[in-house]
C-alpha cells in the first residue's frame, strides 16, 4: 500500500484560494491513479477530482469544474488540488486516495475503488 498525508487546508474567505497537497510514500507513486474526495459534517464522502497515472487525464465533479485543478508531480510523489473561487459549500474535510487498479474512467468517481486513503485536511470557507 501507499501512505498518504494531506496538507494545506485551513480557513479562507469566500472567493479565496487554497492549494492542497498529498504526499505519498511506500510504493511507486506513478502506478497509482489518485483522487480527491470531501466529506462535510453529516454527509457522505463525495468525489471531487481524479488524475491518471501520467497526469494526462483529469476528472472533476460538476460542482468544482472550472474552479479546482488537480495535478501531480511523480518525481515528488505528490498530488495537488488547487482550489479557486471557493464557496462556503466547499467546506469539508478533504481526503486524497489512491488505487493501482485499472478501471474504466467513470469508476474513479466512486470511493470504493480506492485502496489507500490519507487522514484528511479540513477546509473551511467563510461567507
Amino acid at each position: 500500500q501507499v501512505q498518504l498525508v494531506e496538507s494545506g487546508g485551513g480557513l479562507v474567505q469566500a472567493g479565496g484560494s487554497l492549494r492542497l497537497s498529498c504526499a505519498a510514500s511506500g510504493r511507486t507513486f506513478s502506478n497509482y491513479v489518485m483522487g480527491w474526495f470531501r466529506q462535510a459534517p453529516g454527509k457522505e464522502r463525495v468525489f471531487v477530482a481524479a488524475i491518471s497515472r501520467s497526469g494526462g487525464s483529469t476528472y472533476y465533479a460538476d460542482s468544482v469544474k472550472g474552479r479546482f485543478t488537480i495535478s501531480r508531480d511523480n518525481a515528488k510523489n505528490t498530488v495537488y488540488l488547487q482550489m479557486n473561487s471557493l464557496k462556503p459549500e466547499d467546506t469539508a474535510v478533504y481526503y486524497c486516495a489512491g488505487t493501482r487498479r485499472v478501471y474504466p474512467s467513470g469508476r474513479y468517481y466512486y470511493p470504493n475503488v480506492y485502496d489507500d486513503w490519507g487522514q484528511g485536511t479540513q477546509v473551511t470557507v467563510s461567507s
